[in-house]
């Protein structure tokens, strides 16, 4: 998918969801989490004019960053998980659900569905 179409897609989806869900709801939990990587990585990538105003960046920040990335990965998949689902009950066919993943084929689309239920099916009885 184009950069400018995902850049359409998020600005859709923004104002979709201008107003966030309840605090314990897992995509706002997600986005939470996001916001909170992407504001260290900004912290950490930022050049500063001024070397007294430079935040304080931690190991135990770091580490703390660190400990999101597997609740985030999980969270992101159960999330595709179900975004799938809702657009297979909608009526959209593997074809375009693929192209909107960026992906080549239907059978890419649903083999990567399919790789990505199994796995949380596993995460979710303790196989993993």
């Amino acid at each position: 998918m184009a950069h400018d179409t995902r850049e359409t897609a998020r600005l859709r989806l923004a104002a979709l969801t201008a107003r966030p869900a309840a605090g314990g709801a897992p995509a706002y939990r997600l986005a939470e989490d996001a916001a909170l990587l992407g504001r260290l990585l900004a912290v950490t990538g930022r050049v500063w004019a001024d070397a007294e105003d430079v935040p304080e960046i931690t190991v135990g920040d770091i580490g703390a960053a660190l400990s999101l990335f597997d609740g985030l990965r999980l969270q992101v998949d159960r999330l595709e998980s179900q975004v799938v689902m809702e657009a297979r009950r909608r009526g959209m066919d593997w074809r375009q659900i693929a192209q909107h993943q960026g992906l080549n084929s239907s059978q890419a689309a649903s083999q990567r569905h399919q790789r990505l239920t199994t796995r949380l099916e596993e995460i979710r009885q303790g196989v993993r």
